[in-house]
């Protein structure tokens, strides 16, 4: 097989990636090892920021987004038994986000692909990439019991942190950041309407809380658990009862329960791998970086990453110059790094330590005043969460 991009997994970079160079004119090959069911129903992040939104929107991706997505203009922060809500429209100049899926997101780019974009191979398990360093590098791969090759011009590695991808940059190449935090979190999805019309981060003595949801019917919830926690060890009603606990306020707000339908622990952690571009190869989405999600940073990161690359490989091919592949890593690590930066500032504000100090939690409540109490404090985050600029 032979093509001029070849793009190495399905997820929301991939398939985005995928259709941005479709609509510029440039040939792509998705390889996804899982199969469609499994893409389509994953459970990831489901905050878009303004400028995903945009970039889906201009893809042709955004029809079912702002039909069925909820927009919101603003996050509630708690603490002490107090609500502060950011505005995010009138500290921004007009930005919100986007409450929708990435489950979703992945089903309306797949249907664009196999309805008018290159062929998208599911079950296509990558072997290795191979020849980064010249023309013309090559993706083994085994699909059907037989193992096959894809020749490309440039390959990208969109197939997260587990991935084969980032294995074939050179050891003396790479440079690795990384941070484990001493807790997880243990996410529920809930048949019962939200609770609060928008997002709630709260910080309690007992531990973190987030009150989300998926649509206007199904609540999204999260506990912060110690590290390596089984979510069966809590029954539902043990569940509900500490987030209630955690997000308890003086007024008389209450938390609806529902049953719930699915239960996850995600830990937490940081990474970044540099450089993110070897020879022909790039990296984009958590083959590259990952931030805990406090910050609603990780699909969005993603998408910065493929508008940078698609934007190069566009002017590569209008222009013949190099130039924007060559500075490929450093303008998504500038984004990466403010992003790293703001999901680790929200992570350890709202979240106490297992060895925390009651220094340490005056100082969260510190930081959590200076939010409620200073308008460039609170514009700082409003903008931070609405998103850095693509590129």
């Amino acid at each position: 097989m032979r093509t001029s991009v070849g793009i190495i997994g399905a997820g929301p970079a991939g398939l985005l990636l995928a259709r941005l160079l479709h609509r510029a004119g440039i040939e792509s090959v998705v390889l996804e090892s899982r199969d469609r069911p499994y893409v389509e129903h994953r459970q990831r992040a489901g905050i878009l920021e303004q400028g995903t939104v945009d970039v889906l929107r201009a893809a042709g991706a955004g029809e079912r987004m702002d039909r069925e997505g909820l927009r919101h203009d603003g996050i509630e922060l708690r603490f002490d038994r107090r609500r502060h809500r950011v505005d995010f429209p009138g500290l921004t100049g007009g930005r919100s986000v986007m409450v929708y899926a990435q489950t979703e997101v992945c089903k309306d780019l797949i249907a664009l692909q196999l309805k008018d974009g290159g062929p998208l191979l599911f079950e296509a398990e990558v072997l290795a990439v191979e020849g980064a360093e010249g023309d013309r590098p090559r993706i083994r791969f085994r699909r059907q019991g037989r193992e096959d090759v894809l020749e490309c011009d440039y390959a990208v590695g969109c197939d997260g942190f587990w991935g084969v991808a980032r294995r074939a940059f050179p050891a003396a190449l790479s440079r690795v950041f990384e941070r484990t935090y001493p807790y997880a979190w243990l996410g529920i999805l809930a048949d019962v309407a939200p609770s609060h019309d928008e997002l709630v981060y709260a910080r309690h003595d007992r531990g973190f809380a987030l009150l989300s949801m998926r649509s206007p019917s199904v609540s999204r919830l999260y506990l912060q658990v110690p590290a390596g926690a089984d979510g069966d060890d809590w029954t539902d009603d043990e569940i509900w009862s500490e987030l209630e606990r955690r997000l308890e306020t003086d007024d008389d707000w209450r938390l609806e329960r529902g049953p719930i339908t699915h239960k996850s622990v995600t830990p937490m952690r940081s990474f970044v791998h540099e450089p993110m571009r070897h020879g022909r190869l790039f990296l984009a989405g958590d083959a590259a970086h990952i931030v805990p999600p406090t910050g609603a940073k990780g699909l969005n990161l993603a998408v910065g990453d493929v508008v940078t690359l698609a934007r190069a490989l566009t002017h590569e091919r209008e222009t013949g110059s190099a130039d924007l592949l060559d500075a490929y890593s450093a303008t998504c690590l500038r984004r990466v790094w403010q992003a790293e930066r703001f999901s680790c500032d929200m992570t350890t504000m709202l979240h106490p330590a297992p060895d925390a100090t009651p220094f340490d939690a005056r100082l969260q409540l510190a930081r959590l005043e200076r939010i409620a109490s200073s308008r460039a404090a609170e514009t700082e985050l409003a903008e931070a969460y609405t998103g850095f600029p693509l590129g």
